[in-house]
C-alpha cells in the first residue's frame, strides 16, 4: 500500500507539473492584475504602473493595477499571497511589506518568503542624511563626533515609526554607536516644517522630497545611504565611507504567488528587464530619485533575504514595534 501511495503521489505531481507547463505555454490569455498594497500616487504605485506598462507591451495583454492600501501594506500583500499561482495576479512590493513588516509587526497574515516567488527587482531608492544648517557638522565624521559629545541631545525626525527613514536612522545609530532621540511624525510634510524650522536636527529622508531643500540651502546633506554613489546624485558621498557596512536602501520589485510556474516567472522577468532598461523609462525613474536595478529572480530573492535579516536585527536592537 505504501508503494502504491507513493506511485499515486508521483503521478499526481507529474500531472500537476504538466498542467502548469501547459498553462505557461499560452500565457497570458487574459488581463493580468497587479496589486499595489498602497494608495495611488506613491512610489510603489508609480513604479508599479511603469512595470505594468512594460508587461502589457511585451505580452499584448492589459495589466490592471489594483490598489489595496492599509496596515502598512499588509492588507494588499495578503490578497496577493492568497491568490492563485497562475501568473494572473502579481504584486509590486517594496522593502516595507517584504523585508521590514515581518519583524516590525507582532503578527502579519502572510509569510514574506514562503508565500511569494520573486520575479525581478525594478528600482532602488537611497535616502539622504540631512541636517538643519545650524548643526555644527559639515560631514558624517563631524556629526558622529558631535553626537558622541552630546548623547541624546540630537533629535532625529522620521516620517513614521518603523518606516525606512526611521530604520535608516536606527541603523546609523547602531553602527556609528551614537545616541539620538527619535521624533516620529505622521507623514513627510510635517517633518520638513519642523526640520527647516530647527525644532529637529537630522533626517534620513526620501531623495525626491529632500533634495530640493538641500539645493535651496534650507538643509545640508551629509551623505547618501547607499553603499555606493547614486548615478542620479553622484555629488553625495556614501555614509558607508565613514561608517563601514552602512546600507539603507529601499527597493521596489515584482513578486508572484508561490508556486507560479517557472516559465511564467522567466517570461515576466525578461519583459520587465527589457522595459526598464529603455532610455525613456530609466529617465522617468531617475526623475523620481530611483536607480534602475533590474535583476534575475534569484538575485532578487537573495537581496530580500539579506534585508529581512538586516532589518530584523535593527528592529530588535531599537525595540521598534507596531501592533
Amino acid at each position: 500500500m505504501r508503494y502504491l501511495f507513493l506511485a499515486q503521489a508521483a503521478l499526481m505531481l507529474a500531472l500537476t507539473q504538466a498542467c502548469l507547463a501547459g498553462a505557461a505555454d499560452g500565457y497570458p490569455s487574459r488581463p493580468i492584475r497587479m496589486i499595489v498594497a498602497f494608495a495611488p500616487g506613491g512610489g510603489t504605485d508609480i513604479i508599479g504602473r511603469v512595470a505594468a506598462q512594460g508587461i502589457a507591451a511585451a505580452f499584448g495583454q492589459q495589466v490592471v493595477v489594483d490598489n489595496r492600501p492599509g496596515a502598512g501594506g499588509n492588507i494588499g500583500t495578503e490578497v496577493a499571497a492568497r491568490s492563485a499561482p497562475d501568473g494572473y495576479t502579481l504584486i509590486m512590493a517594496g522593502t516595507g511589506s517584504h523585508a521590514i513588516n515581518p519583524s516590525l509587526y507582532a503578527k502579519i497574515p502572510y509569510d514574506a518568503l514562503k508565500d511569494f516567488t520573486p520575479v525581478s527587482l525594478v528600482a532602488s531608492t537611497p535616502y539622504l542624511m540631512v541636517v538643519h544648517p545650524s548643526v555644527p557638522a559639515k560631514s558624517v565624521k563631524e556629526f558622529i563626533a558631535l553626537a558622541k559629545a552630546k548623547p541624546g541631545s540630537i533629535n532625529m525626525a522620521s516620517s513614521g515609526n518603523g518606516g525606512m527613514p526611521h530604520l535608516a536612522g536606527e541603523l546609523f545609530k547602531l553602527l556609528a554607536q551614537v545616541q539620538m532621540t527619535h521624533v516620529p511624525y505622521k507623514g513627510t510634510g510635517a517633518v520638513f516644517q519642523d526640520l527647516i524650522g530647527g525644532q529637529v536636527q537630522v533626517l534620513f529622508g526620501d531623495i525626491v522630497a529632500t533634495s530640493p531643500h538641500v539645493k535651496s540651502g534650507k538643509l545640508r546633506s551629509l551623505g547618501i545611504t547607499s553603499p555606493q554613489r547614486s548615478p542620479n546624485l553622484p555629488e553625495f558621498a556614501p555614509i558607508a565611507e565613514i561608517v563601514p557596512g552602512y546600507d539603507a536602501v529601499g527597493w521596489f520589485g515584482l513578486f508572484a504567488p508561490a508556486g507560479t510556474p517557472p516559465a511564467i516567472i522567466a517570461s515576466l522577468n525578461q519583459a520587465i528587464r527589457a522595459h526598464v532598461q529603455q532610455p525613456d523609462v530609466k529617465a522617468r525613474l531617475s526623475g523620481l530619485g530611483a536607480d534602475v536595478v533590474a535583476s534575475s529572480p534569484e538575485a532578487f530573492g537573495a537581496a530580500q533575504r539579506a534585508d529581512l535579516e538586516r532589518w530584523a536585527k535593527v528592529i530588535k536592537a531599537a525595540g521598534v514595534r507596531v501592533e
